[in-house]
């Protein structure tokens, strides 16, 4: 096994594949990202920027969290500007998001930051406690409260606003299936000679079999794919909370027919370690991050069911054009003293990374949902290029 591994977590996995021979490779998932104690998303070292496995949009630029609060103050005026406005984070990471835009709309649009308030959600302790470093003067102000994302959306607190979520559902835990002898086969974790090995078995839950007919697309023989429960149950969780307003996920995927393509056979899973990828799951145990393409089709039709309507899809730069990044970016020429100056580049360089096709401009989807609201036009899911 290459690079370094937890041992523990290790340990950990190998006594609950003894006691039942095999686990779903969904339980494998969870175990290495969520294990309360060993867990990836549990460690204190740096997984995110140059010294951790990946980026995330917030890293590149504060651009990104200034042109979502233009996008929430606009919701806050839909609603009729109620106070307060909640804007519910999950999966917050170290909260530089949550810095940046609650520094934007407290310079930009005081009346919203009046009414404005900033539920964390946020599952890993390392990070809630970054988190209050870098918005400890929000904290003073009474602005944001951490809370843990599970009780939240168990639906004993509802709020009017906005819950949002940026790279979430990617790293939830998926199910691996596969088309064998025109059957629907599931992917197990087992162990053989101290190592991980993956076997196929039946089906562990007749709800796989419904994914693929409500939300997925046919898997051809031989071909594999995820599915998602998990964000299925995140979509309840989020209808209960929110009582009246939006839900904006922000994440890489795509609809259902592109997303299980006969092309992609081998499925989207992919770990990252160190700004590197691998499709390998079962080296690094515990140091590095495993994600699955985000399902689009099956948030929308979970959301319709639960009464969420759509109020937006599109692709991250669309979006963010939308919302008035190309004017941004002539504001930054227009006002910088010297096209040489390293900041100026610098920042120039890191604004138009969130537009690069084939990168996070396109790759990433935005998806909004709306409940309690008639119909609306949201600032960014306006066609940025119409006048073009």
């Amino acid at each position: 096994m290459e690079g370094p591994e937890n041992k523990e977590l290790v340990r950990i996995l190998r006594d609950r594949i003894r006691e039942r021979d095999k686990i779903p490779f969904a339980e494998f998932m969870d175990l290495i990202l969520y294990h309360p104690r060993e867990g990836y998303y549990f460690s204190p070292r740096e997984r995110i920027g140059p010294e951790g496995d990946y980026y995330t949009s917030p890293h590149v630029h504060p651009a990104f969290g200034q042109l979502l609060a233009r996008q929430f103050h606009q919701m806050w005026e839909i609603l009729d500007r109620p106070s307060p406005f909640t804007l519910g984070e999950w999966g917050a990471g170290k909260g530089l998001l949550c810095s940046d835009i609650l520094t934007y709309c407290r310079s930009q649009f005081p009346d919203f930051f009046r009414d404005l308030f900033y539920v964390l959600g946020e599952v890993s302790p390392p990070s809630a406690e970054k988190k209050k470093s870098l918005i400890s003067s929000f904290r003073g102000e009474g602005k944001i409260q951490w809370k843990d994302p599970e009780t939240l959306l168990n639906g004993g607190e509802t709020f009017t606003g906005c819950i949002f979520s940026n790279e979430l559902i990617d790293a939830f835990p998926v199910h691996l299936l596969q088309r064998e002898d025109r059957k629907l086969r599931e992917v197990y974790v087992t162990c053989r000679d101290q190592s991980f090995q993956e076997i196929l078995g039946a089906p562990s839950t007749p709800a796989l079999e419904e994914y693929f007919s409500l939300y997925g697309a046919p898997l051809e023989e031989g071909r594999r794919g995820e599915a998602n429960l998990k964000a299925l149950d995140w979509v309840e969780g989020v209808n209960r909370t929110l009582r009246r307003g939006f839900v904006l996920i922000i994440d890489y995927g795509y609809e259902a027919a592109e997303l299980y393509h006969p092309d992609r056979r081998d499925g989207t899973l992919l770990c990252y370690f160190r700004h590197t990828t691998s499709s390998n799951p079962f080296e690094r145990i515990g140091f590095q991050d495993m994600t699955a393409h985000v399902n689009f089709t099956a948030l929308m039709k979970k959301g319709e069911a639960l009464g969420l309507k759509k109020a937006g899809y599109t692709e991250q730069f669309r979006f963010l054009v939308s919302l008035g990044l190309l004017q941004d970016l002539e504001n930054l020429e227009k006002d910088s003293t010297s096209s040489s100056d390293p900041a100026f580049l610098k920042s120039k360089l890191a604004m138009r990374n969130l537009l690069i096709p084939g990168g996070m401009g396109t790759l990433f989807k935005v998806l909004c949902q709306s409940k309690g609201i008639g119909d609306v036009d949201l600032l960014g899911f306006q066609d940025p290029f119409r006048s073009v």
